[in-house]
């Protein structure tokens, strides 16, 4: 067997169209883009959502409310979850979090929490904390320290 041998097997490939070469090939005359109309001509270049001049529905549809652009995506775990998943006296980092499977995403930081019971005493890093949570790891015996901004 040599390089210049192999081929795709039989089915894996298909010919392309050779659209606008006859009549008889199947994709002559308008070759396939139907009659007339701006869409048949070459150079055309649809935007999404246009509606031919209509008021797109986009622009139509009535916006209600407000999204605050700069709001922070965060990833929540509650103490009862970390109490069980990790050992006592060890440091709980989001990405120790998310790499047992608490969290799927990180996303713009990790909250934790008040909801469970926490009988372990961790050292839990976290970019925000509940009042309840803050409550719960204190009186096991941890801290809680807050990360990044």
């Amino acid at each position: 067997m040599n390089l210049e041998t192999l081929r795709p097997s039989d089915g894996a490939t298909k010919n392309t169209k050779r659209r606008g070469r006859g009549v008889g090939s199947g994709q002559g005359r308008t070759g396939g883009r139907g009659n007339k109309g701006q869409k048949s001509r070459s150079g055309y270049s649809g935007r999404p959502g246009f509606e031919g001049g209509q008021m797109p529905l986009q622009r139509r549809v009535p916006k209600r409310g407000f999204k605050n652009p700069f709001r922070k995506d965060l990833a929540f775990v509650n103490v009862g979850r970390l109490g069980q998943r990790f050992d006592a006296g060890s440091t709980v980092t989001p990405l120790e979090v998310r790499a047992k499977g608490l969290i799927k995403h990180l996303r713009d930081g990790l909250k934790v929490l008040g909801n469970g019971e926490l009988k372990t005493k961790l050292t839990v890093k976290a970019h925000a904390f509940s009042e309840g949570a803050r409550k719960k790891i204190e009186a096991a015996g941890g801290s809680c320290e807050v990360i990044g901004g």
